[in-house]
């Protein structure tokens, strides 16, 4: 049997934009990576995108009981019927206890399973071939909800109270956990999942040496601190259908000194890539108050392209303040990322797909209940 590295799917052109097909036909390449434009075609295995724009996963904060409400759901539809090709829900907690809020949406029981798979399918009767991904996540020491736990018991800014740090028998349980809620994301029908190691939530606290001063096996040096993920990947991969794709979710950096860093992120990518990850989505910042960020626009792309020539057959997304139809076609002609995502632009405007389609010369298909707009 081939390994997973040798299984990846591969992210294949079948179809483009008029200003992607120019630079094809030119024989312009970056990078010797691939380019592509917002309107682009393509395949992560056998799951086909429309076009390259994805909905970045935001809070939506509409599960006060726990259970999607009907003003989230109409999120989603939204969304499908203004022509973004995939859209990455809101975290998805994976425990009780690692709920970041109290409208968090929960996968962490089987009774969540059927009120999530209303999201698919809202999405998909909105929106003509819109994809879905379930993002999994665990707070660690930012949980709001119940005591918070973490690497270790030391007090954090960014936690509301002191974190009791996780035995090793513990650690071992989340990972089952996580694997439990990838396998009723199949079972709700979601067309990927997406393990959320970012923004100071658990996994991203392990990885950092900032809040990871643990003396085992999952703290110290690189490969300590990175076993976590490594681990949650592998049982994820294992719950979930080899031919749809797995995404993480990351910090390239902490933007802190002797924090976790671009350098150390690229270094993970590889292992990912490895282990059967298909889509890094590339932020930044989020576990320390003694973060310097001064954001502007694009301001993480620049860590996305750092991974994508580091490891060239690993995917990834960039996100983070990219606001224009303009911005997000020159990522993608620059060769910097393979996906874009936008957050509060789709929120703002749903449509915002079909406006990019105008500003840049396409004419992606429309829903018939707008067809008569004349964009």
């Amino acid at each position: 049997m081939n390994s997973p590295g040798k299984t990846r799917r591969k992210f294949l052109e079948v179809g483009a934009g008029a200003a992607w097909l120019a630079q094809k036909e030119s024989g312009a390449a970056t990078g010797g990576r691939q380019a592509y434009g917002v309107f682009s075609e393509g395949r992560i295995g056998k799951l086909r995108l429309k076009n390259r724009l994805v909905r970045a996963a935001t809070a939506e904060g509409a599960c006060p009981n726990e259970v999607m409400t009907e003003a989230g759901l109409e999120i989603f539809r939204a969304l499908a019927r203004g022509g973004v090709g995939l859209i990455i829900t809101g975290h998805m907690t994976v425990a009780p206890g690692g709920r970041a809020e109290g409208t968090q949406t929960c996968i962490y029981d089987d009774r969540f399973t059927g009120p999530l798979r209303r999201v698919v399918e809202v999405a998909r009767e909105a929106g003509d071939g819109c994809r879905v991904v379930a993002q999994i996540s665990h707070a660690g020491m930012q949980s709001q909800i119940v005591e918070p736990v973490g690497p270790t018991e030391r007090p954090w800014p960014k936690a509301k109270n002191r974190p009791r740090a996780l035995a090793t028998g513990e650690v071992e349980r989340i990972v089952k956990q996580f694997a439990q809620a990838a396998r009723r994301a199949k079972e709700a029908g979601f067309d990927g999942v997406e393990i959320h190691a970012a923004h100071g939530y658990l996994l991203h606290q392990f990885l950092s040496p900032l809040s990871n001063t643990r003396t085992d096996e999952y703290g110290g040096s690189f490969e300590n601190r990175t076993r976590l993920l490594l681990e949650v990947v592998r049982a994820v991969r294992s719950a979930w259908p080899m031919h749809l794709p797995l995404f993480v979710r990351v910090s390239a950096t902490d933007w802190a000194e002797g924090g976790w860093d671009v350098d150390q992120t690229v270094q993970l990518a590889s292992l990912l890539r490895y282990e059967g990850v298909d889509v890094l989505d590339v932020s930044s910042g989020g576990l320390t108050t003694a973060q310097r960020i001064t954001p502007g626009p694009l301001y993480q792309v620049p860590f996305a392209a750092r991974v994508r020539a580091g490891v060239p057959d690993l995917l990834t997304m960039a996100v983070g303040m990219i606001e224009t139809p303009e911005q997000a076609e020159g990522i993608l002609q620059n060769g910097d990322a393979d996906l874009v995502a936008l957050g509060r632009p789709f929120l703002r405007d749903p449509h915002w797909p079909q406006r990019a389609a105008r500003t840049l010369g396409a004419t992606p298909p429309l829903p018939d209940v707008y067809a008569r707009a004349g964009w």
